[in-house]
């Protein structure tokens, strides 16, 4: 019986380095997001400096381990097969969840999954030995005494409350330090500087270093530290790091606010190995100790009770040394984790642009209240306040002519410095006090309030900004009650199904992690072979025709593939070829909405000789905007056509079909072939095509009339067909127009010449 045990050890142990593996991926947006987003180092100088954080940091984190093994439930309550089946139910659950997010690149948070995990397992095995062994006289009035109830609500109010503090925090914060240090802070005294460095870097000291090392079983530099008297250390620390800071500024020249992020994004990637290690392997050590406790004491699993877990048991170093390395590894070659940070950096960077997401009711009525309680603020206030506080948030004037391709960064060095340094002294300050805060919760929400602080939400995106916020934070809810429910249903299986329930557990986890990957792989692959639209940039008619010219290949070549993709599907009546196309044709859709988006920079960037650029530019983006539309239309008629089971086409209509594939796959392909090489001399050839293509068309519809009035017995059939037939020609006729628009330009050039 015991050999059961120790292969669901070597089970959880498996288990443990799979979480990991995908809590890293999930979690790295928490540490990275603010030095990648300002650009203040090179990435892989972040990589280094994270990665000797979280090492350091792991070894902090013995400390937090208790919760998994009594911050929840309580231990003395349960069996020893009974704490073994919670603990193998959260682990499958855990890693299905974390993983589900991350493949949607969508941040959650590892502290709530845990959590809601623990709770849900152990309130169903509660459960169970409430109302499933025998007359107990026990009703679930009594389930208080199996969950550590005081404890898991101090966690969970814990973290509810860290996303107010996290963003009112992070706004008062950057507020202060952007009226002391402005948009134009490298113009600002170096006084001020130092003493923000000072500051900074204090706090990133004591709150990282002290309070976060304290709580760390490290024998002797522990004792030294919890011996050292608090206001002693501040006051010498404050000296210090004022003093190296006006030597780092005057003396040295140096720039303050880059060692800051460096600083800032070792004490961050440490405050996260140090609180949310736990969320990992917390629970496969709590299930070794509990195999420890259990296997020398003679007793049948199934009566042994777990009262030692609820003591203060020793860290093994070395297992958390090895989790820090896998922690390591995964930072340097998870590619998920890179999708996942995008999130973060897109809602809180500085200038507006293509959002990811949609605005909502809420979100509208959030903006629209806000802007009447900020002019209510401002008809109270002095002018004169307003007016000061107004020159302090002044931002920048762009340059005249931006530098083609740049890659700006997504906010500057002062925000990303407070980012680090609020989200670092709050996870050490709940690391301190054994609190699992969620780092993604704190991270997050301390990143939207600098960006609001900064204006960075004015009303050109705060709508889709607020919309971004309440989706994430809809998300970490909806973690919650998945984790909870999951983690409940898989502890019920186990409890039932034995060993074999875990056997088919982890068989499924491990099918749907390996089918996660592939797809993970397989969309990187589609967006590699995918090309890209880019913004134009030039500022003379050349480079602008010379650019948006590149993009019109990519259109032609997409147009191609998903108008051909979607017509075979709909012939083969394959629903999942029909889904891809239109996921495709939705994403092409997107960034010509995005290159339209970016109109008012192309024409700002303008040299005054050639504005005549922008209408070009405009009517092509135009064009290109009809011919996504038609492709979105053919998709999706087709994709609910066949959704809905409706009949399939004819022969006779699958005939005609494939030849209208076959002349609109020509055009397209030749005219992919001139715009790539740029040859627009040949553009009349496509001219002559397209003629042919619709005088073919108005064949089919003419016969397809014939048919409806002869033979044709199904209405979604016909409609179906005709709605195809004449999107095709608008199709086309939208293709036409980008050709003759550069037919033109070219003749006109060429006179010109």
């Amino acid at each position: 019986m015991g050999d059961i045990y120790v292969y669901m050890l070597v089970i959880l142990a498996g288990l443990a380095i799979t979480d990991l593996v995908v809590g890293v991926s999930n979690d790295a947006v928490n540490f990275l997001n603010s030095a990648i987003g300002s650009k203040a180092i090179s990435f892989k100088t972040i990589m280094i400096i994270a990665s000797i954080g979280i090492a350091v940091g792991a070894l902090s984190s013995s400390g937090m381990m208790e919760v998994a093994r009594k911050g929840i439930f309580v231990p003395s309550e349960f069996y020893f097969d009974e704490v073994m089946i919670i603990f193998m139910a959260v682990m499958i659950t855990d890693i299905l969840l974390l993983d589900f997010f991350n493949s949607m690149g969508l941040p959650t948070s590892t502290t709530v999954s845990i959590v809601f995990e623990l709770l849900g397992a152990a309130v169903c095995m509660s459960l169970i030995k409430i109302y499933g062994e025998g007359d107990t006289g026990e009703t679930i009035l009594d389930l208080g005494k199996y969950i550590a109830s005081d404890k898991a609500i101090e966690i969970i109010l814990g973290i509810l409350l860290s996303v107010v503090v996290a963003f009112t925090i992070g706004a008062i914060v950057q507020f202060l330090s952007r009226l002391m240090l402005t948009f134009n802070y490298s113009k600002r005294p170096a006084y001020l500087a130092g003493f923000f460095g000072g500051l900074s870097m204090t706090s990133l000291f004591y709150f990282i270093i002290v309070k976060g090392l304290k709580g760390a079983d490290l024998g002797g530099l522990t004792s030294f530290l919890n011996g050292l008297d608090v206001f002693t250390l501040v006051g010498w620390a404050t000296v210090f790091w004022m003093l190296f800071s006006y030597f780092y500024v005057y003396i040295m020249k140096w720039d303050i606010y880059k060692l800051i992020i460096i600083l800032g994004t070792f004490g961050l990637a440490m405050a996260f190995a140090g609180n949310d290690l736990v969320n990992f392997i917390g629970v496969p050590i709590g299930a070794y100790q509990a195999w420890e406790a259990w296997s020398g004491s003679g007793v049948d699993a199934t009566v042994y009770g777990m009262a030692a877990l609820g003591e203060k048991l020793p860290s093994n170093k070395w297992l958390l040394v090895i989790a820090g390395v896998v922690m390591v590894v995964t930072l340097w070659f998870s590619s998920k984790a890179q999708a996942v940070v995008k999130t973060s950096v897109d809602l809180a960077r500085q200038d507006s642009g293509t959002e990811r997401f949609q605005s909502n009711a809420f979100s509208r009525i959030l903006v629209r209240y806000s802007l009447n309680a900020a002019e209510a603020i401002q008809h109270i206030l002095p002018e004169k306040t307003t007016n000061y506080i107004a020159s302090r948030f002044e931002k920048l004037p762009e340059p005249a002519v931006l530098p083609k391709h740049a890659d700006k960064p997504a906010f500057d060095y002062v925000r990303a410095s407070v980012n680090l340094m609020v989200a670092s002294i709050l996870i050490s300050i709940a690391t301190s006090f054994k609190l699992p805060l969620s780092t993604t919760y704190v991270t997050f929400m301390v990143a939207m309030g600098t960006s609001l602080a900064d204006r960075a939400w004015g009303t050109e995106s705060a709508v889709y900004r607020i919309a971004g916020v309440l989706n994430v934070i809809g998300g970490w809810f909806f973690t919650a009650f998945s984790a909870f429910t999951a983690a409940a249903v898989f502890a019920l299986i186990i409890y039932y199904g034995g060993f074999y329930a875990i056997l088919g557990l982890v068989v499924v986890a491990i099918i749907l992690l390996v089918r996660s990957f592939v797809n993970h792989k397989n969309s990187q692959q589609v967006e590699k072979e995918t090309e890209e639209l880019k913004k134009a940039e030039s500022n003379t008619i050349q480079g602008i025709i010379d650019e948006s010219s590149e993009n019109v290949a990519a259109v032609f070549k997409r147009s191609k593939r998903i108008y051909k993709n979607t017509l075979d599907g709909l012939i083969s009546q394959d629903l999942s070829i029909l889904k891809s196309s239109k996921k495709e044709a939705n994403k092409l859709s997107s960034e010509i909405d995005g290159l339209r988006n970016n109109i008012f920079y192309l024409i700002r960037n303008l040299d005054e000789q050639h504005l005549g650029a922008s209408k070009f530019y405009i009517e092509v983006l135009g064009n290109l905007q009809d011919i996504s539309q038609s492709l979105d239309y053919i998709s999706k008629s087709a994709t609910t056509h066949i959704d809905n089971n409706h009949k399939s086409l004819k022969f006779t209509q699958i005939k005609d079909l494939k030849e209208i594939i076959l002349r609109s796959h020509e055009v397209f392909a030749v005219s992919q072939t001139i715009f790539t090489k740029k040859d627009f001399g040949k553009l009349a050839e496509i001219i002559t095509l397209k003629q042919e293509l619709l005088g073919l068309i108005d064949q089919k519809i003419d016969k397809q009339v014939k048919r409806t009035k002869d033979t044709e017995n199904s209405p979604k059939n016909t409609t179906l067909y005709f709605g195809l037939l004449l999107e095709t020609r608008d199709l086309m006729n939208a293709a036409m127009n980008v050709v003759e628009r550069y037919y033109t330009e070219y003749d006109a050039k060429r006179f010109e010449d």
